[in-house]
């Protein structure tokens, strides 16, 4: 088996999200983070044959990035990475299931109160705000009939700089919907997202399979 681009960048994308993952069989990738506030899932363009339990993604990508033209072998313990028409190879061991955190049930959306669009553009400009002015903290607020807007805040401090996006969209209610910038740890792209006040959100990505689930934050507040 050989893998491609697209379930590399996958992976590569899932290791920040948690380093471990139970590759299961088929072509379906799911990983969640270590606080559970983020579960993200891939339909890729490969399909696994078998249950793959990798302990250290990072390393496993490391390892395979070694070969030129890397071929994937499974065993029942472990899987043989080697070089196509080469010499070269390389034993890697499974994990002990039992210690990879694992997807147990999938999840659906409540009741949405809010559908945005975040472009690939305003995720940058997320990430480069939140550096610059060394904030942590991003809401999308809205007062009934006037424009949702996206800032980049410390929500703990009042007096703090923020920078702010206008969605280009009227709010039918008023809310703050809070977010850790850290938690959107998302595949470049283009991004339909819908919000609910039960305090979840959900993230696909416009070109690809690819989905999240993002926990809001306590302090997110609605009312209709």
């Amino acid at each position: 088996m050989k893998l491609s681009s697209q379930t590399k960048e996958v992976l590569k994308n899932f290791s920040t999200i948690n380093q471990n993952i139970m590759i299961r069989s088929g072509n379906t990738l799911k990983t969640v983070s270590a606080m559970k506030n983020i579960v993200a899932t891939a339909q890729v363009p490969d399909s696994f044959t078998q249950e793959v339990p990798v302990y250290n993604l990072n390393e496993f990508l490391s390892v395979h990035s070694l070969f030129k033209e890397p071929t994937l072998t499974f065993d029942d313990k472990f899987m043989t990475i080697s070089e196509e028409g080469g010499s070269s190879s390389c034993k890697y061991h499974y994990s002990d299931p039992s210690v990879i955190v694992t997807v147990e049930k999938d999840i659906s959306m409540p009741s949405i109160e809010l559908e945005t669009v975040f472009t690939e553009e305003i995720l940058k400009q997320i990430t480069n705000a939140a550096g610059t002015l060394g904030v942590t903290d991003l809401v999308l607020t809205g007062k009934k009939d006037s424009d949702v807007q996206l800032k980049i805040k410390d929500k703990k401090n009042v007096a703090s700089n923020n920078f702010a996006i206008n969605m280009g969209k009227k709010s039918t209610a008023d809310f703050e919907f809070f977010f850790k910038v850290e938690n959107l740890k998302l595949l470049p792209g283009n991004y339909n997202v819908q919000v609910s006040s039960k305090g979840i959100s959900f993230f696909k990505h416009q070109d690809f399979d690819v989905t999240y689930f993002i926990a809001l934050e306590p302090e997110s507040t609605y009312s209709a």
